[in-house]
């Protein structure tokens, strides 16, 4: 989903801080957490991760654009790609190593 809803405003904005289209972006990802979510646990902790997988998605993202490398053929620009893949898929993996802590 990353890249699918993800609109060209969204990715020329991600890297400027409070942007709307990056914001947007990310809220994408909190509802659709918060939609899987609700199907396992209740609707606050749900509301609670959904809220975290977005703020943490926002900075991720804010991250890459503003450290990473932009230049699509180089080596480093890809291995930046990995590292924020990787980043979101440690959020999932945290949040539900919450859950079934909780």
């Amino acid at each position: 989903m990353d890249f699918v809803l993800q609109t060209q405003e969204m990715v020329d904005s991600k890297g400027i801080y409070g942007s709307a289209f990056g914001i947007y972006h990310s809220l994408q990802h909190a509802a659709f957490t918060l939609a899987l979510l609700l199907l396992v646990t209740n609707t606050w902790f749900a509301l609670l991760l959904a809220a975290f997988d977005g703020l943490l998605h926002y900075h991720i993202d804010w991250i890459k654009m503003n450290y990473g490398n932009r230049d699509i053929t180089t080596k480093e620009f890809w291995n930046h790609l990995g590292l924020d893949q990787l980043a979101h898929a440690v959020t999932y993996i945290w949040i539900f190593d919450i859950i079934t802590r909780s």
